[in-house]
């Protein structure tokens, strides 16, 4: 548990390197398991869900070394086949683990996975594509068991693409025999990593930032080092900040290309944008106008994960901007914490208009979800006087590395109790 003190007004000004990417290392971390052999991550940023993962390997029977921001990973020793819920309902992106555990013992217990509450996420998608393997797979008491002698190749085929299918997928058939083919399959950048790792350790994959992608054969590897990509919601979220209250700041080690439509929506909004094949430079002068209408969809188009940020960034911009909410139907969750401020937030269903006001005023906030609290957080930088942000369920810490610490690098009076 935390709680977050904020004095806002403070304009925010430097450079920064980014973070490993949450949404890449755990998928990751995962495949790990794929075969008994050793990985080594690089830039693996220190989170709770990152822990989280680190955890369950050592419930399998891995061996896991942390050193700053390398993460070795020894999964020779894997001897279980089971997550228990005790550490399923740590974070909902657990049930990436089904697939590769599946693939490496041909049989996995996983209890129904935790995290944000941001509305129905089912996993049916994960599991057709594990019967479209071969797999027979079942709900026993809570539990969801799949089994399957051995995977046989197939053509999945998703109704939507999903990212978390689409990984446990392409995990799942590297221990496919045969060749597989996944159609409508999510074209993430972290989608991209997963497979560049997956053809280290030893998989004839190709198509990852396409929407078809296949899986040829798997000759696993004996050792394999990988550098996480960095977090391109993360450097959204900064940019965000520095947009809302006014500054300058440099983003080091990013792909600028990955979080195009949110620079561009600041720019947009009156923020200066110079970018480079792996650094952006944004500047504000905090004096903000409303974006065009924002509609999230999945990758390339606007980062729903993003969503929350660009709207406390929108706070106090002169004008009406529109959100359109296609990904989850509880991502607006945070909008009643923000009303508190005295935000001027509208919403009906899945669409959000916020209509900018010359003053926020500091007040006490909860937060509701990983990017809710961010967008808290966001938008008590631009307020006026202190503001405390009660992230009881330590929502922050599953997808920041220590933000408090770099928000003050860059200026802000940032404090957790």
């Amino acid at each position: 548990m935390s709680i977050w003190r904020i004095m806002g007004g403070a304009p925010l000004t430097g450079n920064m390197k980014i973070q490993g990417a949450k949404n890449s290392v755990l998928p990751i971390m995962a495949a790990s398991i794929l075969a008994g052999c050793d990985t080594e991550l690089l830039n693996c940023p220190e989170l709770s869900d990152v822990r989280a993962s680190i955890a369950i390997l050592e419930h399998l029977g891995c061996g896991v070394k942390r050193e700053n921001d390398i993460v070795s990973i020894a999964s020779g020793g894997m001897n279980k086949c089971e997550i228990p819920h005790s550490l399923m309902k740590e974070m909902r992106s657990s049930v990436i683990f089904l697939g590769a555990i599946l693939a490496r013992c041909g049989e996995a217990v996983l209890s129904l996975p935790g995290g944000c509450e941001l509305g129905p996420r089912p996993i049916d998608l994960h599991l057709k594509a594990l019967r479209e393997l071969g797999a027979d797979v079942e709900a026993q008491g809570g539990n969801i068991v799949c089994r399957a002698e051995k995977l046989k190749g197939a053509r999945i085929n998703f109704s939507i693409p999903s990212v978390g299918a689409t990984e446990n997928a392409m995990i799942a058939a590297c221990g496919a025999e045969g060749t597989t083919v996944i159609q409508n399959a999510a074209r993430e950048p972290e989608i991209v990593d997963l497979q560049d790792y997956l053809i280290k350790l030893g998989a004839d994959i190709e198509g990852a930032g396409s929407s078809t992608i296949v899986v040829h054969s798997f000759k696993p590897k004996q050792s394999v080092g990988h550098r996480v990509m960095p977090d391109r919601i993360v450097a959204s979220t900064f940019l965000c900040a520095v947009a809302a209250t006014g500054g300058d700041i440099e983003l080091m080690s990013v792909n600028p290309e990955h979080f195009e439509t949110v620079s561009e929506s600041l720019e947009e909004m009156g923020c200066r944008v110079m970018r480079n094949e792996n650094r952006i430079r944004l500047i504000s002068n905090g004096d903000l106008k409303s974006a065009k209408p924002i509609a999230t969809k999945p990758f390339p188009g606007f980062p729903t994960d993003a969503q929350p940020n660009l709207m406390a960034a929108c706070l106090k911009a002169k004008g009406t901007t529109v959100f359109v909410e296609n990904i989850f139907e509880n991502r607006f969750r945070h909008v009643d914490e923000l009303k508190r401020l005295g935000a001027d937030i509208k919403t009906e269903g899945r669409v959000a208009m916020v209509t900018g006001v010359k003053t926020l005023t500091g007040c006490p906030m909860t937060t509701t979800d990983l990017r809710g609290g961010a967008a808290l957080v966001t938008a008590a930088l631009c307020a006026d006087g202190e503001t405390l942000v009660d992230d009881a369920g330590g929502h922050i810490d599953r997808g920041y590395e220590a933000l408090d610490a770099q928000l003050r690098e860059l200026g802000a009076d940032v404090r957790k109790i």
